[in-house]
């Protein structure tokens, strides 16, 4: 399979102007007030995009993995809690793949291999890797703390200038997914025993044990960074949102980082996103031509 199709899932599960871009500005020696968690959740819902039922944009796009480097343009388009379609343009202008993603499947043409592939997310994940999320891409692509549960108890912090809340799983699993994850964001911390780690796994398996952290903007209370923490499967997704820009009086990522991994792999996508249009509706066609034949 070529390289662009290949992708489409990565970015599909994570993913993730016609203003100027407004840079986010953290003073990492701040003196904070500590806040309840209770307040911090109030306040990032305060902030929440619920409102939006179409989104557009020009993305380009930059990925790395064991295997080198790539950019690409693509084209994006959702309908919120529905379907988000996605384009890939290189530099000649010419569509050489395109993909569909819902709540429950994917389609994907690779229209250099005249290949098409269709599936369940189940399928997908076997198939591709890595399962897309339709939520965790339109989430991305709107800022949003996606997984946050207001009824779920949360541990408040303050880290390098910022709020920080964390799920509160055991103490164990929260140190777990600091060591697992794809940047330990305690690097001073001590880190498990590999054999206390293997252990703290295997609980984590058999609870099914999901870890969240979210990092706030002590201005703004916008969330800056969402780190998920997969202990039973070993996964982990790493959104950052590094710029936004104003779009009809809201705040939406304008430039973001996801990266992905796993035991065995790791992919890390940049998102430079252009012109974000939030009027539909919106053409999302996805037709497979006749001479296409299935992907092995």
């Amino acid at each position: 399979m070529n390289a662009a199709p290949r992708y489409l899932p990565v970015m599909a599960l994570a993913l993730l102007a016609a203003c100027r871009p407004i840079r986010e500005v953290v003073r990492a020696d701040r003196d904070l007030p500590a806040r309840s968690p209770e307040k911090l959740i109030e306040l990032l819902a305060a902030r929440n995009i619920t409102d939006i039922k179409y989104y557009s944009a020009k993305a380009a796009v930059e990925l790395k993995d064991s295997s080198g480097s790539r950019s690409f343009k693509a084209q994006l388009r959702c309908v919120m809690d529905s379907a988000t379609w996605v384009s890939v343009i290189p530099a000649l202008g010419i569509e050489v793949a395109r993909a569909l993603l819902t709540p429950d499947s994917m389609k994907v043409l690779d229209k250099i291999g005249d290949r098409y592939w269709l599936g369940d997310t189940a399928q997908a994940r076997q198939k591709f890797g890595m399962a897309p999320g339709l939520g965790l891409l339109q989430d991305a692509l709107l800022g949003r703390p996606f997984g946050l549960d207001h009824q779920e108890k949360y541990k408040s912090e303050r880290e390098d200038g910022q709020y920080t809340l964390t799920s509160k799983e055991r103490r164990r699993f929260r140190r777990a997914a600091e060591d697992l994850a794809p940047d330990d964001t305690l690097p001073d911390d001590r880190d498990m025993k590999e054999r206390r780690l293997e252990r703290t796994l295997r609980r984590a398996e058999r609870k099914e044990a999901v870890v969240y952290k979210y990092w706030v903007e002590p201005d703004s209370f916008l969330v800056t960074r969402v780190l998920v923490v997969d202990l039973a499967r070993d996964q982990q997704a790493d959104v950052r949102y590094l710029e936004r820009t104003t779009v009809d009086g809201r705040s939406l990522p304008s430039r973001l980082t996801l990266s992905l991994s796993d035991p065995g792999r790791r992919a890390d996508a940049t998102l430079e996103l252009d012109r974000i249009n939030l009027e539909g509706p919106l053409q999302l066609s996805f037709r497979i031509p006749e001479k296409f034949t299935p992907m092995e």
